[in-house]
C-alpha cells in the first residue's frame, strides 16, 4: 500500500532520514516499522511565521517495497529518417530535437554561436574586457540565454506540457534529482553547461546534427512554403520543416521576416533595472532572523505592485547570485542575473520591471517595440561611458532623485558608474519604479534601504515581437512548414516553458504529416 501525506520538518532535518520516518509514522498513525520505504514528491520552505519550517510532500510505501525510480527515455536511431531544421540550440531547440528524435525524425540543429565550451572564453572577454562577440554571448550560443543565466525550472506551465517530463529529462542528463522535488527547482550556471552537453551527444548518438557558426540569414520560401534555409548568405540547407527557435534577442531574424513581409506583431514587454541587496539583508527578512541556517538556502523574494493600474514586478530572482552583461552588440546595456548551484555569493539580485503596452509606442510599425527597447540600452550605454560599464545609483537615491555620491560594492563584474537612471529609462517606467519600491519595503523589512543599488538597464524580459502561428497546428499564419517556437516567437517564458513549446512543436511536425 502507498499512501500520499504532508509532513513538517525543521531545516536541519530535511536531509535526516530517521526524522522523516518518525513523522511519517506520526501523520500516519501506523509503526514505524511498515513503512518500507518512502519518495518525497515535493519540498517547499514555509517562512510565514518566525519558526521557518519545510513542508514535505511524500509518499510512504507500507508493507511492501517500492519500485526503483528510473529516468531514462530510449532515444531511437533516426540516421535515415526524414529531416527536420530547428534554428536555435536553447531549451527550445533542443528539446525539439529530442522530440524530433522519438517522432521518428532526424533533427539539424542549426546554432549561430558556439558551443559551450567556446562560448566560456567569450563570456570572460566580455566580464574583463568589456568587448562583446555578436555571435558568441551571454544570449548566443549552445543551450541559449538559460545556459548561462542561472538555470531556474520554475513556471507555471502546466496547461502546456508535461513539465516533470522536462524536469526527467534534465535528471537523466546529469541534473541533481532535488529539481523533481523543490517548489522552486534550479540546476545553477556551474552545472548546466555539462547537462547541455549531454543532451548534444545524445542527439549526436540518434543519428541527428548539431552545427555551430551557422547563422540563418534568409529563409527559402515557395508558394506559401518553407523549403529550408541559408546559412551565411551561401550555404542552401533543405527541408520541409523547419522550427524557429532563436530566442527573445535574435533581432536579426525579426527583421529579415518583416523585410521578407512575412507576418510580425509588435508585443508588450517589460522594461526596468536589476537591484541587487547584501544576501544577508534578504535573509533577514525572509527568515525572521540576524544570521541563516545554515540548513536554509539563501532566500528568495518575488514582489509586485500596481502603480496607476500598471504593473511593477521582481522577477529571475537570484539568491546568492551575480549579475551579468548580456548585451549583444557592443554598444549597447543589458543586465541580467545568474547563480551557481550552491547560490553561494554574497549578494542576491532580481529584476525589477515595469509593464510596457502597445499604447506606450507610438506607431504601426511591428518591429517598434524592439526598436524602442534597443534606443534604451544604447542610451545607457552612452550613460555608462562604453566598455559595457552600467549606470547604476542607490536605491533611496534613485527614489529620492539624488545622483548616488558613491555605489556600493556589486557584483556586475564589467564596473558600474554612477548616474541618474532617469535619464535612460523613460519617464512612465522611472515614475512607476521610484513609486513602487518604497511601497516593496513595507511588505518586506529591509528591503528599501541605500545598501541596494540599481543597475541599468534590464530590458530583456522576454520577446517585444510576436510571430503569430495558428494555434491547433502550431505553423506561421501564412508559411506552411514554419514553426515559431518558444521565446523568440512570443509563446514561452524560462526555460521549462521554452522547453515544452519546443516539445510541442516537434509534436505538431508529427501530427501535421
Amino acid at each position: 500500500m502507498q499512501k500520499d501525506i504532508e509532513i513538517k520538518l525543521s531545516p536541519a532535518d530535511i536531509e535526516n532520514t530517521s526524522a522523516i520516518l518518525a513523522a511519517l509514522s506520526a501523520a500516519l498513525h501506523i509503526d514505524q516499522k511498515r513503512i518500507l520505504d518512502h519518495k518525497v514528491l515535493k519540498r517547499s520552505i514555509d517562512a510565514r511565521s518566525r519558526l521557518v519550517i519545510y513542508r514535505l510532500q511524500v509518499r510512504a510505501v507500507i508493507d511492501e517495497q517500492a519500485l526503483p525510480d528510473i529516468y531514462s527515455t530510449n532515444f531511437p536511431s533516426v540516421v535515415n529518417r526524414p529531416h527536420v531544421l530547428v534554428v536555435g540550440a536553447g531549451p527550445a531547440g533542443l528539446f525539439a530535437a529530442l522530440q524530433c528524435i522519438l517522432n521518428g525524425f532526424r533533427p539539424i540543429v542549426l546554432e549561430r554561436g558556439k558551443d559551450v565550451k567556446q562560448r566560456r572564453r567569450d563570456l570572460a572577454t566580455i566580464n574583463k574586457e568589456g568587448l562583446v562577440n555578436t555571435e558568441s554571448n551571454y544570449c548566443y550560443g549552445e543551450g541559449g540565454a538559460g545556459t548561462y543565466s542561472d538555470g531556474k525550472l520554475y513556471t507555471r506551465s502546466n496547461k502546456r506540457g508535461d513539465v516533470n517530463n522536462v524536469l526527467e529529462t534534465f535528471v537523466q542528463h546529469g541534473a541533481p534529482a532535488d529539481i523533481l522535488i523543490d517548489a522552486r527547482p534550479h540546476i545553477g550556471t556551474n552545472k548546466l553547461p555539462q547537462i547541455i552537453t549531454a543532451i548534444r551527444e545524445t542527439i549526436l548518438n540518434a543519428g541527428g546534427e548539431v552545427r555551430f557558426d551557422q547563422k540563418v540569414t534568409d529563409l527559402i520560401l515557395e508558394s506559401g512554403k518553407i523549403k529550408g534555409v541559408v546559412v551565411h548568405d551561401q550555404e542552401k540547407i533543405l527541408a520541409d520543416s523547419v522550427i524557429l527557435a532563436t530566442g527573445h534577442s535574435a533581432r536579426d531574424i525579426y527583421e529579415l521576416l518583416n523585410r521578407k513581409q512575412i507576418l510580425v506583431e509588435a508585443k508588450p514587454f517589460a522594461l526596468g533595472v536589476r537591484i541587487e541587496h547584501p544576501q544577508y539583508i534578504i535573509d533577514a527578512a525572509q527568515y525572521h532572523c540576524d544570521i541563516r541556517s545554515e540548513h536554509l538556502p539563501p532566500a528568495n523574494y518575488s514582489l509586485v505592485e500596481q502603480v496607476d493600474a500598471r504593473g511593477v514586478f521582481s522577477f529571475c530572482m537570484c539568491p546568492g547570485g551575480i549579475i551579468a552583461p548580456c548585451a549583444t552588440h557592443s554598444d549597447e546595456i543589458v543586465v541580467n542575473g545568474w547563480s551557481p548551484s550552491k547560490r553561494n555569493n554574497p549578494f542576491a539580485n532580481s529584476g525589477t520591471v515595469v509593464q510596457i503596452t502597445l499604447d506606450d509606442v507610438v506607431g504601426t510599425d511591428p518591429l517598434r517595440m524592439m526598436n524602442f527597447q534597443a534606443d534604451i540600452e544604447r542610451t545607457a550605454f552612452q550613460l555608462g561611458g562604453g566598455n559595457l560599464v552600467a549606470p547604476a545609483q542607490r536605491m533611496v537615491d534613485f527614489v529620492q532623485n539624488r545622483l548616488s555620491v558613491d555605489l556600493p560594492k556589486n557584483s556586475y563584474l564589467p564596473g558600474t558608474k554612477s548616474a541618474m537612471l532617469q535619464d535612460t529609462l523613460p519617464d512612465f517606467v522611472f515614475e512607476s519604479l521610484q513609486r513602487a519600491l518604497p511601497r516593496f519595503g513595507k511588505k518586506m523589512n529591509g528591503y528599501y534601504t541605500n545598501e541596494a543599488i540599481l543597475v541599468g538597464v534590464e530590458s530583456r524580459s522576454s520577446s517585444p515581437v510576436r510571430i503569430p502561428r495558428n494555434k491547433d497546428n502550431f505553423q506561421h499564419l501564412q508559411i506552411a512548414g514554419l514553426y515559431p517556437c518558444a521565446e523568440g516567437a512570443g509563446y514561452a517564458g524560462g526555460i521549462v516553458s521554452a522547453a515544452i513549446d519546443g516539445i510541442n512543436c516537434a509534436n505538431a511536425i508529427l501530427k501535421n504529416q
